[in-house]
């Protein structure tokens, strides 16, 4: 059996500075408090740099300069002219790909093959798509001629840093609005790369501010009373916090939250072919996804088969430095979320599911985790009905259809759903009974700009990506 040689992607291409600030009114600049923290390498604990911390006044300034921005430039700027804009930023992501996908995957822990592969490329296509709709907004199905909000306030989590970066920005800066962001506290160096890829892009002062922090400054940034608009992507009790917050006030407010999605494989299904799917849907990104298909049901008539072939391909998946092309499992982000999938994966053993995961020799240093399934899972074990956010899969069975759609929507979540058969039919009718926001067939976790994406239940509201992502920033 020949072994793989490691193949290291190089740091050089990125310039790390030992520190950065906040991204204010088109400058860096100090916070106000002189309040820090570090962001750290989670495959290896390392101290990349240390993040200005923002504060109430720092937010204030940020709310600020964006609405300075808006009133004065962006607001009144021709749809035309803001497409230059965006369709320069998205050159210069092109451009400067690889040191993006380096830097996600030393700040994140995901392989540098996704990074590069997948995240990189959709963040370039979502600015080249909202660019061209920035002219065209009469013509996107909410009136003749829509307006933007104004200041929209941004929260995106640290699974997907880059990417769900440009979900919010695009959107918003195309339909005429401004926007503070406050990315995760664990991940803030790409969107402090990209704070510099919009001075390089000569983007008006304001249009785009970056304040970094933890969750009080997101609490800061979504209840300043500046703020018209407030996009929030993570977990569905801070999203809860968040929609009291706004609550009766005149702020528009968009979700998107967790998932305990279903991949349903039925007994015609290409076996093969299911469980790269099934492989993709939970083990893609260390399971740091939302709408990771974090259960599993398959057929009873096949259920051996599938798990026969499933622990064949697991075994087969190189855990270890993100940085390395080979590798397939990154990192676990930080030792909190470690910690948390530790917990429910020891409460799936307790409660009698059988854990197995492959042979995995896991790195000393850094936040590992080794890819893991759970069999004998019933809808009454917590690691079927709560959020793990890690490489761990429930497997449940089924006998009818109707017994699949009944075990796919007992869970409060809605996100996402996938289905594994040769009938179209079949998945037409399942597709209808499923509650949930995107359903995938014969393939898992495939995203494009123009297609939208989002949730029903506690996994949130509004959509992102498509005509439809518009809606959410234009006053309509």
């Amino acid at each position: 059996m020949f072994e793989y040689a490691p193949a290291p992607e190089s740091r050089s291409v990125v310039d790390i500075k030992p520190s950065y600030g906040l991204f204010i009114d088109g400058a860096f600049v100090d916070p106000a408090d002189g309040g820090s923290f570090k962001s750290v390498n989670p495959a290896s604990e390392e101290v990349l740099a240390e993040i200005a911390e923002g504060g109430s006044q720092d937010v204030d300034r940020a709310v600020r300069a964006a609405r300075k921005a808006y009133e004065k430039v962006w607001g009144r700027m021709p749809g035309r002219d803001r497409a230059k804009y965006l369709f320069r930023i998205a050159r210069l992501i092109q451009e400067r790909s690889r040191e993006l996908a380096v830097l996600e995957s030393l700040d994140n822990g995901k392989p540098i093959k996704e990074s590069r592969d997948v995240d990189i490329p959709l963040v370039a296509a979502h600015f080249f798509y909202y660019a061209g709709w920035a002219d065209k907004l009469g013509h996107a199905g909410f009136g003749p001629d829509p307006k933007p909000l104004g200041v929209a306030a941004q929260v995106i989590p640290w699974n997907f840093p880059l990417l769900m970066l440009a979900w919010k920005i695009a959107p918003a800066l195309a339909a005429g609005n401004t926007v503070v962001l406050k990315p995760a506290e664990t991940t803030p160096l790409t969107a402090l790369l990209f704070a510099e890829i919009c001075q390089q892009a000569d983007l008006p002062a304001g249009v785009v501010n970056i304040v970094t922090g933890a969750g009080e400054t997101g609490r800061t940034l979504v209840e300043h009373p500046g703020v018209d608009k407030v996009a929030f992507t993570g977990s569905t009790d801070v999203g809860r916090a968040i929609a009291r917050a706004v609550a009766g006030s005149r702020k528009k407010l968009t979700l998107e939250l967790g998932g305990k999605a279903a991949n349903i494989v039925f007994d015609d299904a290409p076996v093969d072919q299911a469980v790269e799917g099934i492989v993709n849907g939970i083990f893609f990104n260390q399971g740091h996804v939302c709408c990771a298909g974090s259960r599993l049901l398959v057929q009873e008539s096949v259920a051996d088969q599938v798990l026969e072939s499933l622990k064949r391909r697991m075994a087969q998946l190189r855990v270890g430095d993100p940085l390395d092309k080979n590798t397939d499992i990154g990192a676990i982000n930080s030792a909190a979320q470690l910690a948390r999938i530790r917990e429910l994966t020891e409460a799936g053993a307790a409660e009698g599911a059988q854990r197995w995961s492959p042979p995995c020799e896991l790195p000393e240093r850094g936040f590992w985790f080794a890819p893991t399934i759970f069999t004998g899972v019933t809808q009454a074990h917590r690691i079927a009905r709560e959020e793990i956010f890690g490489p761990v899969l429930s497997v449940l069975t089924f006998r009818t259809p109707a017994e699949a759609v009944e075990k796919a929507n007992n869970t409060p979540y809605g996100l996402s759903a996938g289905i594994w058969t040769e009938k179209g039919s079949r998945i037409l009718w399942m597709a209808d009974r499923l509650r949930a926001g995107v359903v995938w067939a014969n393939t898992f976790n495939k995203f494009d700009p123009t297609s939208p994406f989002g949730g029903y239940k506690e996994s949130g509201y509004g959509r992102e990506g498509g005509r439809h992502g518009l809606e959410a920033y234009l006053n309509v």
